[in-house]
């Protein structure tokens, strides 16, 4: 295992990449899935559980964590591997998109960003440099620059301004975080949905010559070809040899098309989120467990599935469960939706090796298009 980061292209295929990210903590394999524990926690999961199903990193959640319990707390209890259990890598984001989503009475200006903390209103200010202090508080491997996104549609001149922000911001978080051994600070590609400012942006952050970049403000509200028209412009100008991280995407089926267009690594909070409300992932599509079709169907969600939540529950089981409002549904389906995500990953990473990935990923799309399997 290597002391310090780096990133290797192992095969290509069009435009798709099979890759490893590889660091003290561990070794990454992309393209990468990695499950959102926002609070410390993947939510209705435990860790080993996370693990087995074959993930190689989370993320964590700078604003969440510096609310409550506090990344001062989290150092002097020896860090978030150590807290959550969880010895493997972690990628914790910068904060700034739930400063701006969740926050109140939030005050922006070049400095950073004055706001009140949605649980309890109590001020704080977060600065770059402030956001890069609070990720090695945390002790992540891989550190977000702090980053101002907006939300779509936008006028150009606001998209630009705050494009324009991101990229100072990303300087300062460049000093801020320095030089540390085995890890890394990515930066974020702004620019809304103007290709020439996503190209400005890719281009100019380019020229800091960090260890990774990832595309934020995407999947916003915009159409899915909003998005990936601006990863055909973005992609291109970024590195080849330096990890491509998606934020915030998404769905099967904008993994599947980001992958097609060179994205080497993704969070969201949909598979964990979807299994607490009651719907399943699969390899037919997905399945609403609240529909009163299952009441009486024995089948599983997946009878080929590796996973014991698909595999060796009944669907009228899970549907009681769901209808029931017991926490054991959420935990069932949330394990099946992470199982579901990272056997679509490994599928992928496979299909790039074997030099079919278009053609795999036709397939994947024919399956999810026919549906799910009617009760007999």
């Amino acid at each position: 295992m290597t002391d310090d980061f780096s990133f290797t292209v192992l095969a290509t295929d069009g435009q798709a990449r099979r890759g490893e990210i590889t660091m003290p903590r561990g070794t990454v394999r992309t393209p990468a899935f990695m499950p959102v524990g926002t609070g410390g926690t993947v939510k209705a999961m435990y860790m080993d559980q996370v693990r087995d199903l074959g993930a190689d990193i989370i993320l964590g959640n700078t604003y969440h964590l510096m609310l409550r319990p506090g990344a001062e707390r989290v150092a002097r209890l020896g860090g978030l591997h150590e807290f959550a259990r969880w010895p493997h890598p972690i990628l914790t984001d910068s904060g700034g998109f739930q400063v701006m989503s969740l926050s109140q009475l939030r005050k922006l200006d070049e400095s950073g960003v004055t706001f009140r903390s949605h649980i309890d209103g109590t001020p704080h200010v977060m600065t770059p440099e402030r956001s890069i202090e609070i990720q090695g508080l945390l002790d992540s491997d891989i550190q977000m620059q702090l980053d101002e996104c907006v939300a779509l549609p936008a006028t150009p001149q606001e998209i630009e301004r705050a494009m324009e922000l991101s990229l100072r911001w990303a300087d300062r978080c460049k000093t801020a975080f320095g030089t540390q051994a085995g890890k890394a600070m990515f930066g974020i590609v702004q620019g809304g949905d103007i290709a020439a400012l996503r190209e400005r942006s890719a281009s100019a952050l380019k020229g800091l010559d960090l260890k990774g970049y990832a595309v934020g403000g995407l999947a916003v509200g915009e159409p899915q070809a909003v998005m990936l028209d601006m990863l055909d412009v973005t992609c291109p100008v970024l590195p080849h040899d330096k990890p491509r991280y998606l934020m915030g995407v998404g769905t099967p089926d904008d993994i599947l098309k980001s992958v097609a267009r060179g994205i080497d690594m993704f969070d969201c909070v949909m598979p964990t989120r979807a299994g607490r409300h009651g719907l399943a992932y699969t390899r037919r599509g997905k399945v609403n467990l609240k529909n009163a079709r299952h009441a009486e169907d024995n089948r599983p969600l997946d009878e080929d599935s590796d996973c014991p939540a698909a595999r060796d529950y009944s669907r009228a089981y899970l549907h009681h469960l769901v209808k029931s409002g017991e926490a054991l549904g959420g935990m069932l389906l949330t394990w099946n939706n992470l199982a579901y995500y990272q056997s679509l990953m490994a599928d992928i990473r496979a299909a790039i090796e074997g030099g079919v990935f278009a053609q795999r990923a036709a397939e994947i799309s024919a399956a999810w298009a026919a549906g799910d399997i009617p009760p007999r």
